[in-house]
């Protein structure tokens, strides 16, 4: 095949995909996902470069139909994977914890410490149970994965006002069922 051939087809391919063809998209993530994957290595490393690397496809598969064209596909994939790579890597930070002072002995967590964290976590499962789930989808987004609220809007698709108030009720009502828990 000719470079004007290798085109034509990946703009086939472009078109059909834009109109919702998955087998069309599925073609251009296979020319694209080394591509991806290597450009995500190099920016977070190994720990998060396939979590990047997917969530870059499934946000490269959303945002398809407002991909103007202007410039190459390959370009625009990879201003996607970069933002990603950015996004992921802040949540990352945001949910490393370390250790308190005091909380571990010999490279494991104290047994009174083990025992208090589960026992939270137990706790914690069980007042997300008791909320609607609509709060506790956007408790979950928001709290868990890190995301925006109007991140979390857009998936569940409401409003970003709905969101909040969603987030601010299932937070009060945890903290009330929370509170004897520790």
């Amino acid at each position: 095949m000719t470079a004007g051939e290798v085109q034509r087809a990946e703009e086939e391919l472009l078109a059909r995909a834009r109109n919702g063809d998955r087998e069309a998209f599925g073609d251009l993530v296979g020319r694209y996902q080394d591509t991806v994957y290597t450009l995500a290595l190099r920016l977070v490393g190994p720990d998060l470069a396939a979590d990047v690397a997917q969530e870059a496809l499934l946000r490269a598969w959303r945002a398809l139909p407002r991909f103007r064209g202007e410039a190459a596909f390959a370009t625009w994939l990879h201003r996607i994977t970069v933002n990603t790579a950015w996004t992921l890597r802040r949540r990352a930070r945001r949910h490393t914890a370390e250790p308190l002072e005091g909380d571990r002995e010999d490279g494991g967590l104290l047994p009174e410490r083990a025992g208090e964290l589960a026992e939270l976590r137990a706790g914690l499962t069980r007042a997300l149970g008791c909320l609607t789930p609509g709060q506790r989808a956007v408790v979950v987004l928001r709290d868990v994965y890190g995301w925006s609220n109007s991140e979390a809007a857009r998936e569940l698709g409401i409003t970003e006002t709905t969101a909040k108030v969603r987030l601010h009720r299932a937070r009060r009502r945890l903290r009330v069922l929370l509170e004897g828990v520790r």
